[in-house]
């Protein structure tokens, strides 16, 4: 079986569900633009960067021709490859993935696999929880149900991305699951190393760590996170606050902490490989933010690493990964006294048992299971044809 899978840009959470699904099928993936250091820093993360991980080893892949006036992943037009007709014509893929319709690019792969006949689908996760107009909800409405006629299936990644896609009438036959997943081998061999390295050195009396990761923005509510704190402390917890993220809030929550006496730790930008250590050092993870936050991917790693999570109930993963008293707990978007409540019952929950259930989730949610997702849509609608 032949699959194609057309991307904006090399993407570290991308990589290893390329390499599982280049396991199960002859996999060919494109991608449409080159980004620099210094677009990384422009998206958001504030510093340029590359990542220090192998991104584009284990699979098959190539650079397409970006023929945009001005190169871009954060722009409709900014990711133009007519050259992907050509790639789509010549083939002979079973089937094609785009993750959506935000760029050109993808639409340009889109009317091409029409002409050739070649089964599309696409791989998104957005969500209805986000904060839009009811002139907006309306437009969305009449528009949507056009865009997803245009393709013959749909791979989910989660449950409020299910039922965004079957608001917007895809029809329920053509939704296939395909998680949203990091690399959780990675991610739990590495956090394991760190913790029996500090073992050895760990005191009893040291501050529970909470830790925020990701760009700190006003969308991600990182004040939440601190605000919740300040009440614990003011309960006797024994608490701290990490960031691992930069951004333009910094120097501002560096001021609140100060004002409530809040222990505060910023690690700045944080590269993959250093990732799990951070996470390694935490004793749960918090993640405030708005319906903007499609997913929450770091929830999904803090997991993999054994790091049980609070998150609003605005986040996209909430449903799928944060079980009640079980692997995390879930809170009412800005009610800053909830969140406190929250991260106080996951403290109370027992480790090992917590850790346990999280490696249990973390087997659904995982590069095997979305490659095995996509790899099984593409079948299935390939025989459908057949039977017609």
């Amino acid at each position: 079986m032949r699959i194609g899978f057309l991307i904006s840009h090399p993407i570290q959470y991308l990589a290893p569900l390329f390499r599982e699904l280049a396991k199960q099928c002859d996999l060919t993936v494109f991608y449409a633009h080159r980004q620099t250091a210094e677009q990384q820093a422009r998206a958001g993360f504030g510093v340029a960067f590359d990542w220090d991980v192998d991104l584009l080893s284990r699979y098959h892949s190539r650079f397409l021709r970006n023929v945009a006036r001005a190169p871009s992943t954060d722009r409709f037009f900014g990711c133009s490859t007519p050259e992907i007709a050509t790639e789509i014509a010549a083939g002979g893929f079973d089937g094609f993935v785009v993750p959506g319709w935000a760029l050109l690019t993808y639409w340009q792969a889109v009317r091409a696999c029409r002409r050739a006949g070649v089964p599309v689908f696409a791989r998104g996760d957005s969500q209805l929880m986000g904060p839009r107009s009811s002139a907006v909800r309306l437009a969305k409405a009449v528009a949507f149900r056009g865009i997803l006629r245009q393709f013959d299936g749909f791979l989910y990644v989660g449950q409020r991305n299910r039922d965004y896609l079957l608001h917007y009438g895809a029809p329920a036959g053509r939704l296939f699951f395909s998680p949203h997943c990091v690399d959780n081998d990675a991610f739990r061999t590495a956090s394991d190393t760190v913790r029996q390295q500090a073992a050895a050195s760990a005191d009893p009396s040291q501050l529970r760590r909470i830790l925020f990761v990701g760009k700190l923005m006003e969308r991600k509510r990182p004040f939440d996170v601190l605000r919740a704190v300040a009440q614990l402390r003011a309960r006797g917890c024994l608490v701290e606050v990490a960031f691992a993220g930069s951004g333009e809030l910094q120097g501002a929550l560096a001021e609140t902490a100060a004002a409530a006496d809040v222990p505060v730790r910023f690690f700045g930008f944080v590269n993959q490989s250093e990732l799990p250590g951070i996470y390694a050092s935490a004793d749960v993870t918090v993640l405030p933010s708005d319906g903007r936050e499609t997913w929450g991917l770091v929830v999904n790693e803090a997991m993999a690493c054994g790091v049980p999570a609070v998150v609003s109930d605005a986040v996209g993963c909430g449903p799928d990964l944060v079980q009640a008293g079980v692997t995390g707990e879930t809170f009412p978007l800005g009610d800053v006294a909830a969140l406190a409540g929250a991260i106080e019952t996951v403290l109370s929950l027992d480790r090992d048992r917590t850790r346990h259930a999280l490696a249990a989730r973390m087997q659904t949610y995982s590069p095997e299971r979305a490659a095995r997702g996509i790899a099984g849509a593409v079948s299935a609608l390939k025989s459908r044809s057949r039977a017609e």
